[in-house]
């Protein structure tokens, strides 16, 4: 009797020392701001985007969300900055297509991470088409034209991105096999001067994501030739989708981003970064600052876009592959 009365006691000392070790270890994300590493400079689109959702991410989880902006070899040096960080909620990265869909056929041996392996998925946060865009005075007005053109005189089109290996490279290259037509690359640093070049003519066409594109077509200084997603944009809504063009049924590439954490990253935050982000998404204040700049918000569960995340770097593996790309 004596030893039980012994060890009752004992174990509620032991309970009451255990207390204070159990609260010293606040719930997540009580313990310390969040980082939201975003893999490209400061003022870009994707920057844009990062900081108006950590904001809201911040209200929300009544925690700071703070950007750290990790530039470099297209996206891939910050998210293995993300992959090498702690799996305890409070390192997040915003994954785009290229780094993640890409790079790694594109561009292997500059890529230090496997996709499944060591990040997992949270939420698709928005996702953009591009715009196929013309010189002013070029002869076709739409795809179906423009390849007409392209087949009559094979190799004199030009067209422009903003590099090989590109989201924007690989959806022209998707165009092109469907079309069964040739045009030839002209790859460029950045965006920026492809517009200016194109507008002058050194350059016939260009692919140009839809922030990009909208205000030069709106303004005429473009031809808006076709759209690479699902519908016509509400900022563009005469220039057709290239589903629309006979023989391309279906046909639908868009830039995307999302939110990743390194792999072993508790279930249950994901859960609830997940959670969260639908909320912030839903937002009327999101909807409309993402839909001005031709984007439309992402939704769905973390397993949704894992799935998304895989069907992606399949078309774009096989993309590669058949255009040829090596870096």
């Amino acid at each position: 009797m004596k030893h039980h009365a012994l060890a009752a006691t004992a174990a509620i000392a032991f309970a009451a020392l255990a207390a204070p070790a159990a609260q010293a270890q606040p719930a997540w994300p009580a313990a310390k701001p969040i980082t939201l590493i975003v893999p490209f400079t400061a003022g870009g689109s994707v920057d844009v985007t990062a900081r108006m959702v950590a904001d809201k991410l911040s209200e929300k989880l009544r925690q700071s969300v703070v950007v750290d902006n990790v530039g470099g070899a297209g996206g891939t040096v910050g998210v293995g900055k993300a992959v090498q960080a702690a799996p305890d909620g409070y390192t997040l990265v915003m994954g785009v297509d290229s780094a993640i869909a890409i790079a790694p056929y594109a561009n292997p041996k500059a890529v230090r991470y496997n996709v499944a392996r060591d990040l997992v998925p949270v939420g698709l946060v928005n996702t953009a088409p591009m715009v196929l865009v013309a010189r002013p005075d070029f002869p076709a007005g739409n795809l179906a034209e423009t390849i007409a053109l392209a087949k009559k005189e094979p190799g004199r089109l030009s067209y422009a991105t903003s590099g090989v290996g590109t989201v924007l490279h690989l959806g022209m290259e998707l165009i092109k096999q469907r079309g069964q037509f040739h045009a030839v690359h002209v790859p460029y640093r950045g965006g920026a001067q492809i517009a200016t070049d194109v507008m002058g003519g050194q350059v016939d066409l260009a692919m140009l994501v839809s922030v990009s594109a909208a205000p030069h077509v709106q303004a005429g200084k473009l031809k808006g030739i076709a759209v690479t997603g699902p519908a016509r944009l509400a900022i563009l809504p005469k220039v057709p989708t290239v589903a629309e063009t006979p023989g391309f049924k279906g046909f639908d590439v868009v830039t995307w981003s999302g939110l990743f954490a390194p792999a072993r990253t508790p279930a249950p935050v994901v859960e609830q970064l997940n959670r969260t982000l639908n909320e912030v998404l839903a937002m009327p204040e999101i909807r409309s600052r993402m839909e001005a700049q031709g984007a439309l918000p992402g939704s769905g569960s973390a397993k949704d876009f894992a799935g998304f995340v895989a069907r992606e770097q399949q078309r774009y593996e096989r993309a590669v592959k058949d255009a040829g790309i090596k870096e």
